[in-house]
């Protein structure tokens, strides 16, 4: 049969087609060998430098290839390491100002967690030249959530390795010379485990309108030393302020405890780094079935926890970065069966909802479609 002018243009365009997609694999592959930040594709980053900011905290500092879009203050990233053939994500607090697509310089903190094995490969094998493959910036923990007034009356409040984004928020602030009337207060066990706080000083010195509140503690997590009558004498005037929390889970929960008491919730924008305080409690008892699709199989937990630490306790690897419900990583489709959040204590049982192991406990035998990780 005679091909027609048609026909011979729709092959040369499929062969156009294919040759390019074998081109681009070709060639991301060779990339991914060279090292390089180079990728057809993916989002890396070269890291240019490393900091020992405290015995447990580094920072990493990368430029980004033509790929990153630019981040604002505050905000974190996610970094991908394989380890043993095992692809892990976490996630990470940039900790340098608001940047556009045209910056693709960055900074990262990152505290090594006692049996983590993310934080300690990055700890005791990440030199400057290494590449590492990272998400684009995201989360809303951000000055421009809340009212543009409020930039010039500020509390950043932290502690431990929570301090990260709100140093980006404040090294954004002093970038644009926007520094107007901010406090902040910040806790730690020692003064061994402060990060940062000579740039603060040196921040507080050109910048009038900062003033810094240092509160040392012996408390596991640095917030034993957190009192509502300690805060409200350095910070009198709290209450009319727009305040911005990063730290541990102890000291989260008796500020946004302190705040709800004062109807000052509105006031309160907050960035989790710990492990999730439940508003409400699981009352399932006994072990849960838990059908998971692809491929199919079905696994009995204690149902006791969140999902990803009952998923993982019997063998599973789901996907995860964060742990705390920040990065969605871990978001699966219930099918069926009813579950209860962590951070707001409501159950629900619609079937074909997403869902975030991280934060979600069973509250009967569920079927979910997961997704492992690679």
């Amino acid at each position: 049969m005679r091909e027609t002018t048609f026909g011979r243009e729709l092959r040369s365009t499929a062969l156009k087609i294919a040759q390019r997609l074998f081109l681009d694999r070709s060639a991301s592959f060779v990339l991914d060998e060279l090292g390089t930040t180079r990728s057809l594709r993916e989002l890396r980053a070269r890291v240019v430098k490393v900091i020992d900011e405290t015995p447990d905290i580094k920072t990493f500092v990368l430029e980004a290839n033509r790929h990153w879009r630019g981040h604002r203050a505050g905000q974190y990233v996610t970094v991908d390491v394989e380890l043993d053939g095992v692809r892990h994500r976490r996630c990470y607090s940039l900790t340098s100002a608001s940047s556009d697509q045209s910056s693709r310089r960055l900074s990262i903190a990152v505290k090594r967690v006692p049996g983590g094995r993310v934080s300690t490969f990055l700890h005791e094998r990440v030199r400057p030249g290494a590449v590492l493959n990272i998400g684009h910036a995201s989360g809303d923990f951000v000055l421009d959530a809340v009212p543009s007034a409020a930039s010039q009356s500020l509390l950043l409040l932290s502690g431990g390795s929570g301090v990260t984004p709100v140093l980006s928020i404040l090294r954004d602030l002093d970038a644009r010379d926007a520094v107007g009337d901010v406090v902040f207060v910040h806790h730690a066990r020692r003064a061994i485990d402060v990060a940062f706080w000579a740039e603060l000083l040196s921040i507080s010195r050109r910048r009038p309108g900062l003033r810094l509140e240092l509160c040392l503690d012996e408390g596991d997590d640095g917030s034993k030393g957190f009192t509502e009558e300690g805060l409200m004498a350095l910070v009198p005037d709290y209450a009319s302020r727009h305040t911005l929390l990063c730290g541990p889970s102890g000291l989260m929960a008796r500020v946004e405890r302190m705040w709800a008491q004062r109807g000052l919730t509105e006031r309160l924008k907050l960035e989790r780094f710990g492990s999730p305080t439940p508003l409400g409690s699981p009352t399932h008892d006994g072990p849960v079935k838990v059908r998971l699709t692809g491929p199919e199989r079905t696994r009995l937990t204690s149902g006791r926890g969140s999902l990803l630490a009952q998923l993982e306790a019997v063998g599973e690897r789901p996907a995860f970065g964060c742990r705390v419900g920040i990065c969605h990583t871990c978001t699966c489709t219930k099918r069926s069966g009813t579950v209860m959040n962590l951070l707001t204590g409501l159950t629900s049982s619609r079937a074909g909802e997403a869902i975030q192991l991280c934060v979600s406990a069973a509250m009967s035998d569920l079927h979910l479609e997961l997704q492992e990780t690679t």
